[in-house]
């Protein structure tokens, strides 16, 4: 093989060869040149959600769950109760993080193949007045369900809670603006839609309730209110940065740019899950969510009700032919999944759905045609 496999998961993801480049150069985490690509980035990705007037932004070292933990931690007073709208995988990591945390959680429960309501929201929170925030993702990639983002965040604001959001998987591909859409806290990461590499997740925080979370934090290293102010004080990240991570970033946000930013990078994904979803069908392949909830971001598929089917052999035979597939997330289906983005088009979509079509015959699984 002459490439290395495409990655169709939800991230780590396929990066180009620019990003790939952009790391080549060691940078000094002190250096005036290097904190000056930290600025740019910051601005660059308030760009992004319109939220300069509203919002600041944190970037932190480690995964996105470093920051979903970092973000709960800094804006929830320790005496605060979250409620967390579950209807996957991540919204239960969202419920133990912030319950590992000292904070008290409850959850409403929804289908794994539902999207939130804001509607039982609403009345949750008219019955029980301790609570002071919800926690949302916002793609939960557990399934691939879009879940309701701005209705959420509208009865939120009526009711006067905070709302902290899990925007890993959706951050840069589907619309997000601050401007009409409050909320407190947003996270994402940078080896998600943006298409960088991983190792760094970024928290945008409301400007009105800055004050109020110094001393929230019962971490040293991932207290973004502490974070904030060091950068604003010296331009400087407070511990070592991962200096390659930040500068891939910054290399994948000008392409983000040249590409047209959300509406484009959307548009292309949506293109690639429309080639995947018609592509599997005519392989007899279902996909786990209606429709109307799938997000353009990683598609969950029932696996083939074959006696020959395992999946440790199907991803062995699809990483033969270029391609690295994801396991299901879930506990009472058999599935698998497959991520529609990353720096691929419909041309490595194409190629996918038939290395999946001759993944099944070479395990004597029939496909139509």
């Amino acid at each position: 093989m002459d490439r290395d496999p495409i990655l169709l998961t939800p991230g780590p993801l396929t990066t180009t060869l620019r990003t790939k480049l952009a790391m080549l150069k060691d940078w000094g985490s002190w250096d005036a040149d290097f904190n000056a690509v930290t600025a740019r980035l910051r601005s660059q990705l308030l760009d992004i959600v319109h939220g300069h007037d509203t919002h600041v932004v944190v970037p932190l070292q480690g995964s996105g769950t470093f920051s979903v933990e970092a973000a709960v931690a800094t804006v929830v007073p320790r005496d605060g109760h979250v409620l967390v709208l579950d209807n996957g995988a991540y919204c239960k990591r969202a419920a133990k993080l912030t319950q590992l945390m000292g904070r008290r959680a409850s959850v409403i429960a929804f289908g794994e193949d539902e999207a939130v309501s804001p509607r039982v929201l609403e009345t949750k929170l008219a019955k029980d007045a301790s609570i002071t925030h919800v926690i949302l993702i916002h793609c939960e990639t557990g399934t691939g369900v879009l879940n309701p983002f701005a209705e959420v965040a509208a009865v939120c604001e009526r009711a006067g809670r905070g709302l902290i959001v899990d925007a890993m998987s959706s951050f840069g591909a589907i619309e997000i603006d601050a401007r009409t859409m409050r909320f407190d806290a947003l996270v994402a990461a940078s080896g998600k839609c943006l298409e960088g590499v991983p190792g760094m997740g970024f928290v945008f925080l409301r400007k009105a309730i800055l004050d109020a979370c110094a001393g929230n934090s019962q971490s040293l290293a991932m207290d973004l209110y502490d974070q904030h102010q060091y950068m604003e004080k010296t331009t400087q990240w407070r511990f070592t940065p991962p200096t390659h991570v930040m500068v891939a970033l910054a290399e994948a946000v000008a392409q983000f740019v040249e590409e047209g930013g959300q509406a484009a990078r959307g548009a292309r994904y949506a293109d690639n899950c429309r080639i995947l979803i018609e592509g599997l069908a005519a392989l007899g392949l279902e996909p786990f969510l209606r429709a109307e909830l799938q997000a353009p971001i990683i598609v969950t598929f029932h696996a083939p009700k074959h006696p020959a089917y395992d999946f440790k052999r199907f991803y062995a035979a699809a990483k033969a032919r270029g391609f690295i597939l994801y396991p299901g997330k879930l506990t009472e289906v058999e599935t698998f999944r497959v991520g529609c983005i990353g720096a691929i088009g419909r041309n490595e979509m194409t190629q996918a759905v038939n290395a999946v079509g001759d993944a099944l015959r070479e395990m004597g699984i029939p496909t139509p045609g």
